[in-house]
């Protein structure tokens, strides 16, 4: 499926995410805001090498693409999202891990990151699913994933422990490939929009 994938649109670029990127991962997750409904907490840089540290892991498996993501303007390191639970034998995976730095929310750099990382998982990988999870209690994920035109399949009751101790509810969304040249066109629309 290849390790060592780069992304690039107008204003990111999507690079394989490194050890070597913790400086730049750590100033970028550095507000507790970010990790406020995730299964893992970073509240140091110790944190943030863990958390790197365990997507290597994976990588090495197989079962995750973790990117850093790059805002192309300043160069900076805003974010990360990755694939996980890739099913070479079922043709699906999914986008999560995602984040950023709250100067980022609200911009076009979900919009494009989520486009690039669909194109790719459709038209080079060609899944014939993507899905994405989220705390039922993120509505602000909720949204940016609803804005993309995934479904909203249903809610995993009692599905997962997060790092202080809270039993999550997951709501699952997935896009299909028959509906992927539909959404990509939606997606596309949205950025030339903002």
């Amino acid at each position: 499926m290849g390790r060592k994938i780069i992304l690039e649109g107008d204003t990111v670029k999507l690079l394989p995410m490194e050890t070597g990127q913790l400086d730049g991962l750590w100033e970028a997750g550095q507000s507790q805001s970010i990790w406020e409904f995730t299964s893992s907490k970073v509240r140091s840089k110790e944190d943030m090498k863990k958390v790197i540290e365990a997507a290597m892991v994976e990588r090495e498996k197989g079962t995750q693409i973790p990117f850093i993501i790059l805002d192309k303007k300043s160069n900076k390191i805003v974010g990360s999202s990755r694939y996980l639970d890739i099913s070479g034998a079922h043709r699906s995976l999914e986008i999560g891990w995602t984040w950023y730095s709250p100067d980022y929310w609200r911009t076009s750099v979900n919009t494009e990151t989520k486009l690039l990382m669909l194109q790719y998982a459709f038209e080079k990988m060609e899944v014939n699913r993507v899905q994405f999870c989220t705390d039922s209690r993120n509505v602000r994920s909720q949204n940016a994933i609803a804005r993309l035109g995934a479904q909203r399949e249903g809610v995993l009751r009692k599905h997962r422990i997060i790092a202080d101790g809270y039993i999550r509810d997951t709501v699952v969304y997935s896009i299909i490939k028959e509906e992927w040249t539909q959404i990509k066109i939606g997606i596309q629309d949205k950025l030339i929009r903002k």
